[in-house]
């Protein structure tokens, strides 16, 4: 098991020879769109895929390096939602998060900060810090956006030294009792349009 400490990563703008931001095939899932292409004079952003499908993010679709990516409060409580899955597969990561916020006042543990735990010769969990508290309060519910935004570009700097795709539950979106309809287009801008495939997985039922 290991824990790396969040930190900024530089962006890295991929290419691809078409008018319009190109999708990554099926085919290529798991893996980072590729490097500067140029056909003629016109050289245009590249953006990765977004994929939705059913299934469950603690089994990660295709191949190559994987980080899966959840949202954890700053309250260190970890046991319902998600977690609960991840927990039945890994111990670490539920180990070194509660670690963490024992540890907090000596580290960067608060809204907007990663921890990466590796739980498999490929696989990563990314423990993101995206969620004030546990229950609605005078200041609306758990979920805060910009802190979610600020992990996600933690996360797909990761990614990019890593060459791994992102995978994900519906984040925020659960006992944080987010929108989807606000998380996804941050996903987009922090993950996708720096060339990081995201598969995004939902349960049935």
């Amino acid at each position: 098991m290991f824990s790396i400490k969040a930190r900024a990563f530089p962006a890295r703008q991929n290419f691809c020879p078409s008018g319009k931001d190109a999708v990554v095939s099926a085919a290529a899932r798991g893996r980072r769109a590729s490097g500067p292409l140029s056909v003629g004079p016109a050289i245009v952003p590249c953006m990765a895929q977004l994929e939705i499908v059913r299934g469950d993010a603690t089994s990660p679709q295709g191949k190559g390096v994987k980080i899966i990516a959840h949202v954890c409060n700053d309250l260190g409580g970890w046991g319902k939602g998600f977690v609960s899955a991840l927990s039945r597969r890994w111990a670490e990561p539920e180990a070194a998060y509660r670690r963490w916020h024992r540890e907090r006042a000596h580290n960067d543990f608060g809204l907007g900060a990663v921890q990466f735990v590796q739980v498999d010769r490929y696989v990563w969990v990314a423990n993101m810090i995206g969620q004030r508290g546990m229950r609605r309060g005078s200041k609306g519910v758990p979920v805060r956006y910009e802190a979610i935004a600020t992990a996600l570009g933690t996360v797909a700097g990761r990614a990019e030294e890593l060459g791994a795709s992102v995978h994900m539950p519906k984040i925020g979106c659960g006992l944080a009792q987010g929108r989807w309809e606000r998380v996804r287009p941050l996903i987009e801008e922090r993950v996708v349009r720096r060339g990081v495939a995201v598969t995004v997985y939902e349960r049935d039922g």
